[in-house]
């Protein structure tokens, strides 16, 4: 798992809680910003993801081609 998994996990949490407090205390704003908060985490995470993945296909291609 990369860092930017890793963070972006972390920020889709802090806004489920973000949100979760706002419901608490009838906040709108604090849910509106509870929800964009996961939503940069849940892209925070895929970059991680694509990167991961990228690098992964990186290095099976390199290998391809040094063994042919």
């Amino acid at each position: 798992m990369s860092k930017d998994e890793v963070k972006g996990k972390l920020k889709k949490d802090e806004g489920k809680i973000r949100v979760d407090a706002g419901k608490v205390t009838s906040n709108t704003g604090e849910v509106i910003k509870g929800e964009a908060e996961k939503v940069k985490g849940k892209i925070q995470e895929d970059v991680g993801k694509a990167k991961r993945k990228l690098t992964k296909t990186k290095t099976s291609y390199s290998t391809f081609q040094i063994s042919t």
